[in-house]
């Protein structure tokens, strides 16, 4: 019999779902520092960043009794936990914080935080989804001479055939955000971490959501799309297996018009080079006269602008794109 006929052909959202969030899936199994390079893991400058973020929504919401700071895929729950390590005693003490993971939870994690595969229903504080987006399932499409088809793949050999026409609601979310020019094109349908996010923007009562992603816009979609694979820090063929992450990079400004959908009451779209130099990283060296006068905290001063530099770098993570989204906060 042909080793054709044997083939089950999936969409890649179903292929996708299952490689990561099955039975035995990848994230079910794997930490993702494991396998490619995160700004999370890449320095503790990155919780820093964000807990000053965290403190500046604090002030603005007043100080509240319980303030929320919630880690959507939280990984190792590496930024959680720091995140609370670094909070001042005052406004640790009032901070609830929740890793959203699917996950189990890691060993030595502070009881303080709550590891949960849901988000919280109302939110009142900073929801953080690094790299979240970018692993929710989507469906690609392929440009025919007969309009957009679905791409259907094997699940064991990444092996590839055009299946049907998407569904009404999959169509018109081409027609506004990634419109096929030519045949051949393809894209990667993003209208389910449309709602994914918008589902998360409208748990938030009072409060600021970030996603940081590899992204792209309206205006610099890439004709082949972006769907890829990552094992052991390579690069790999993406193959729907269960043995490597598959993702690809976010439609953010239709993720952002999602949101304000949803109740997002004002939204920045930026790079997360310019994010954190407003936050206060910048890369600087220490001034030269201190390895003179301090040579170990040159030292010091010098790799940790060296872990600023990785994480604002444009060829780099710097070059993540990031959406920031308030929430009835002044």
């Amino acid at each position: 019999m042909p080793v054709a006929s044997c083939r089950v052909w999936l969409t890649w959202r179903e292929a996708i779902r299952r490689a990561l969030y099955g039975e035995a899936g990848f994230y079910l199994r794997e930490r993702p520092a494991g396998h490619f390079r995160t700004s999370v893991a890449a320095s503790p400058v990155f919780a820093e960043a964000i807990g000053r973020l965290l403190a500046d929504v604090d002030a603005r919401l007043g100080h509240p009794a319980v303030l929320d700071f919630v880690d959507m895929g939280a990984g190792d729950g590496t930024l959680a936990a720091r995140v609370l390590a670094l909070a001042r005693p005052e406004l640790a003490a009032r901070l609830r914080v929740t890793a959203v993971e699917l996950a189990p939870r890691p060993p030595g994690l502070p009881e303080r935080i709550a590891w949960t595969r849901t988000v919280p229903d109302r939110l009142r504080g900073l929801v953080v989804a690094n790299e979240w987006l970018d692993n929710v399932p989507l469906d690609v499409a392929e440009l025919t001479e007969h309009g957009p088809r679905l791409v259907l793949v094997d699940p064991r050999t990444g092996a590839e055939r055009l299946g049907g026409e998407p569904c009404a609601a999959d169509l018109a979310w081409l027609e506004r955000w990634w419109p096929l020019r030519r045949p051949g094109d393809r894209a990667e349908i993003g209208r389910p971490r449309d709602e994914a996010w918008a589902a998360l923007v409208g748990r938030i009562d009072r409060g600021l959501a970030v996603a940081a992603d590899y992204a792209h816009s309206l205006r610099d979609r890439p004709p082949g799309g972006t769907l890829a694979a990552y094992r052991e820090g390579r690069t790999v063929p993406p193959v729907p297996d269960g043995s490597c992450d598959i993702t690809a990079h976010v439609a953010l400004d239709a993720v952002a018009a999602a949101g304000e959908r949803a109740g997002a009451t004002a939204t920045e779209l930026t790079t997360q080079r310019e994010a954190l130099r407003a936050l206060g990283v910048t890369g600087a060296p220490p001034p030269l006269h201190l390895a003179r006068t301090d040579p170990r905290a040159y030292l010091r001063a010098l790799a940790r602008a060296g872990e600023e530099a990785e994480l604002i770098d444009p060829a780099g993570l710097g070059a993540f794109g990031w959406l920031a989204q308030r929430v009835n906060l002044p």
